[in-house]
């Protein structure tokens, strides 16, 4: 009897010893990036030949070709049914705004200017107008519980048109636990503002707009001036944005409130504290959009590699293939925006994360899906529509991980997360930088929000946690100063412009394979693990995951 007692113990133990998910070799799949792959992909997709990759023209076609062509040699599953392509059907709308917008108050009525005072569009395919709406005064326009804040509070706006500050109350008080102080939350941004307007019924809604929490002057505003636009949409379908969103210049704000009898420096210290009420301002507006509305389809690109024991979990990894296309020539006459850091070199670094996960001696656990999505330049709209229309249930989507240009400049020792304390994805990825000798970096413009400029941000919106990364600038041989110079070179030579083309002279790839092993290390932890990655306390996203992650 002892005999069987002591083997029934050994048993137990070993049962209680064993790991409760598969062990793996930290080392599987790493053998298989290649910079002169990586560099043949990189090529093709930055090439004259690809015109740009512009969506509706010949180099949409190309790229769609190349992707599905490269994902079926690497051995991915199409990740749309027998499909590598899901349809986004976009609508091109050119706006004509009128060039006056009348102001009735009691005592006045006088004009403000389009382009010089104002800067109007509309999303909504048949045109748009403001027949003697009322005008209130929202604050920041921000309705965030985990604040305890609703400048909406007390108010109706419906068929009214609100003026809201850029960026959060944080901005400027130096108080890091006042929402996020400098650092800007998704209720700073100026599309999370149209989008709460929307929600509470407004017609309109213009950003006041301002230099420094804005971080760019109104000249760049003005650049949206009666230009052509692309948004989501199908005919017929209706449109639930604001019918008239736009900016107004911090000079016709301060006449506005001129007009109301109101003082502009109480009102913006006023919208800073708890409690702050929104106010009517006892003026009208009116003015119009005409439209002239092009419909037509480009398309995401999705693949898979299907899990083995947990094959309904999902991380996806994404990037935009899309670019500007043919252009306005730069000085030296060169017309075609090849964008081959932005974003060939996150489409090349997509499909050599694909590969090394095909080639890894023990498959993942979980799907690892790759999507490369269309109209990212045009406003996140390739993500926005994946999103919107998630091929794989977001209650079952572990991640997302993003990228959006790779390092160019060599061997780093740092990483820039931006976006910080948002997720667990954040805490993952320090741990893979730690085991390589490297350190990831705090976001070195939080001001900017940048985390909410790239499609990633998609994914956070509907919360699934989300990872998004910059290149480091701490060189290995040569130190940070001479990384952030050849940062800033690019920002202020290359960023949007012909001249982003790929020059074998001038790139490093050593550093874009080791950033691409990092998020691969990252990836393919989730996908071997059973636990799933949190919004950290304080994420503007967590309460979306919690209400649905129950």
């Amino acid at each position: 009897m002892r005999p069987l007692i002591l083997l029934l113990s050994f048993v137990i133990l070993l049962i209680a010893c064993s790991p409760s998910s598969t062990t793996y070799d930290a080392h599987d799949g790493l053998s298989s990036f290649s910079a002169s792959t990586f560099e043949s992909y990189l090529k093709t997709l930055s090439s004259n030949d690809f015109m740009g990759r512009k969506p509706f023209t010949e180099g949409e076609t190309k790229t769609l070709n190349f992707l599905q062509n490269e994902l079926k040699n690497i051995g991915l599953e199409p990740g749309n049914d027998s499909s590598y392509l899901q349809q986004v059907p976009l609508v091109s709308i050119t706006c004509e705004a009128d060039s006056m917008m009348t102001i009735k108050g009691t005592k006045s009525t006088f004009e403000l200017k389009g382009f010089d005072d104002y800067v109007l569009w509309t999303q909504h395919a048949e045109g748009a107008s403001l027949e003697d709406a009322e005008l209130v005064f929202a604050g920041y326009g921000i309705v965030a519980p985990e604040y305890n804040w609703n400048d909406y509070e007390g108010i109706d706006v419906k068929g009214k048109v609100v003026l809201v500050f850029v960026n959060d109350p944080g901005f400027g008080t130096g108080d890091s636990t006042f929402f996020k102080g400098n650092t800007m939350t998704y209720y700073g941004r100026w599309t999370y503002k149209f989008e709460e307007a929307a929600r509470q019924g407004a017609v309109g809604c213009l950003v006041i707009h301002d230099d420094a929490p804005a971080s760019y002057p109104f000249a760049v505003v003005q650049n949206s001036w009666n230009t052509s636009k692309l948004y989501l949409g199908e005919k017929g379908v209706v449109n639930t944005t604001c019918p008239i969103e736009g900016w107004v210049s911090l000079p016709a704000l301060k006449k506005l409130f001129d007009a109301a009898g109101l003082n502009y420096t109480e009102k913006l210290s006023a919208a800073h504290k708890p409690g702050f009420r929104a106010e009517p301002l006892k003026l009208t507006a009116s003015t119009k959009i005409k439209t002239t509305p092009v419909y037509n389809t480009s398309s995401n690109v999705i693949a898979k590699v299907p899990g083995t024991t947990r094959p309904d979990e999902y991380i996806i990894y994404s990037a935009h293939w899309d670019h500007l296309g043919i252009g306005k020539p730069d000085e030296d006459g060169d017309s075609i925006y090849n964008g081959a850091l932005d974003n060939a070199s996150g489409t090349a670094g997509l499909l050599e994360i694909a590969n090394a996960f095909m080639n890894m001696n023990t498959k993942p656990e979980r799907t690892v899906v790759f999507l490369f999505v269309t109209a990212e330049e045009q406003g996140l709209l390739g993500s926005s529509y994946y999103a919107e229309h998630p091929i794989f249930p977001k209650e079952k989507t572990v991640a997302n991980i993003n990228i959006d240009g790779v390092n160019n400049k060599g061997a780093v020792k740092d990483i820039s997360l931006v976006g910080i304390g948002q997720s667990d994805l954040e805490d993952y990825l320090r741990q893979e930088c730690k085991k390589v000798n490297r350190y990831a970096t705090n976001d070195p413009s939080p001001a900017a929000g940048y985390y909410f400029r790239s499609d990633h941000f998609n994914f956070a919106k509907i919360g699934i946690p989300a990872l998004y990364t910059h290149s480091g600038i701490d060189l290995v041989e040569k130190g940070k100063e001479y990384g952030e110079q050849l940062d800033s070179e690019y920002r202020d030579k290359h960023y949007h412009k012909p001249s982003d083309e790929y020059d074998p002279n001038k790139w490093d790839l050593e550093g874009s394979i080791e950033d691409l092993k990092l998020l691969f290390l990252v990836g393919k932890r989730m996908a071997m693990e059973s636990t799933w990655p949190q919004w950290k306390e304080g994420s503007e996203f967590k309460a979306i995951r919690d209400s649905y992650m129950k």
